[in-house]
């Protein structure tokens, strides 16, 4: 994997994550208050989820 491959993800991951803050920031800041008040286990189930399902989509997208 070239160094543009990784600065290209990561150029997509800036972008993604500022789509929710840009379109609808009312919305964005009761998700984060309510994000917030989960236990650290289930962030931790979250967070565990969310690697799993980027980790499928890349091997999928691999092959």
């Amino acid at each position: 994997m070239s160094f543009d491959v990784l600065l290209l993800a990561f150029s997509l991951l800036l972008i993604f994550e500022g789509l929710g803050p840009a379109l609808f920031p009312a919305k964005w800041r009761e998700y984060l208050r309510e994000l917030s008040q989960l236990s650290d286990g289930q962030l931790r189930v979250v967070g565990i989820a969310l690697i799993l399902v980027g980790w499928f989509i890349f091997l999928w997208i691999k092959k």
